[in-house]
């Protein structure tokens, strides 16, 4: 499910082979899926499928119990939860899609700064801001965790270099937008969004790559030396033989 949320995530590639009439260096990605685009719909689907399947995997690893059973392991709760919550934020972003692509169509701009167009507009950025604070909230307890435990080998050696160009990119992002907003042009807004969830596919990538070579094993060793290391700790001193307690 999460090789294929990857995936699914990065549909967008197809704008290279497929004529979308959208510039992808300055094009938000969620004007590919905007109703008054010739390839929306298909889009729409990816978005809600990369969606769907980050939830399944998610879920799946909440209801095995594997998190959130020790407190040594809250940061694996927080990531597993984080990623459920970009998944629901995700399928919910592809069904309040854009009407119209505001970066390549001026009229499209206007009626959005006069509030003009369909409330979908506000509710696709909500969705689409819960996603990425679920992915980077995701990036980052997941990877402190594989590191923590010892957990997920590709996470912990390739995870901090990618969750330091993701947070770089989405600083790119969020100062793109801010400037497209106040119309001083795009700054190269879907170079730097397309970079953004780029990173985010590849770090799913790695995460799934580190669960499918493991099989709970360091994960449960981990958490069963935590545990006899306490209870060693509260293991009361037994008196030695022939001598009467104090």
């Amino acid at each position: 499910m999460l090789l294929l949320s990857a995936v699914a995530y990065t549909a967008w590639v197809l704008e290279v082979v497929l004529s979308t009439g959208l510039d992808p260096v300055q094009a938000y990605i969620s004007e590919l899926a905007a109703e008054d685009q010739p390839l929306g719909g298909l889009f729409r689907a990816t978005d809600l499928a990369a969606g769907l399947c980050l939830l399944a995997a998610a879920g799946t690893a909440l209801a095995t119990g594997r998190v959130g059973a020790s407190r040594r392991r809250r940061w694996a709760l927080a990531g597993w939860s984080a990623l459920a919550l970009f998944g629901a934020a995700t399928a919910a972003d592809s069904r309040l899609p854009l009407s119209c692509a505001p970066t390549s169509d001026e009229m499209c701009a206007a009626r959005e700064t006069a509030g003009l167009v369909p409330a979908t507009h506000t509710a696709h950025a909500v969705t689409s801001s819960l996603a990425m604070a679920g992915a980077l909230t995701a990036l980052v307890s997941l990877t402190v965790a594989a590191r923590r435990y010892h957990w997920w080998p590709p996470v912990r050696r390739f995870g901090p270099w990618l969750l330091g160009a993701e947070l770089l990119a989405t600083g790119w992002s969020l100062a793109s937008i801010a400037a497209f907003q106040a119309g001083h042009g795009t700054w190269a807004l879907g170079a730097g969004q397309r970079l953004q969830v780029l990173l985010v596919a590849l770090w799913l990538g790695l995460l799934a790559l580190g669960v499918a070579r493991s099989d709970g094993t360091d994960e449960d060793a981990e958490v069963d030396e935590g545990d006899e290391q306490a209870a060693g700790r509260r293991r009361p001193t037994e008196p030695s033989p022939g001598r009467r307690p104090t």
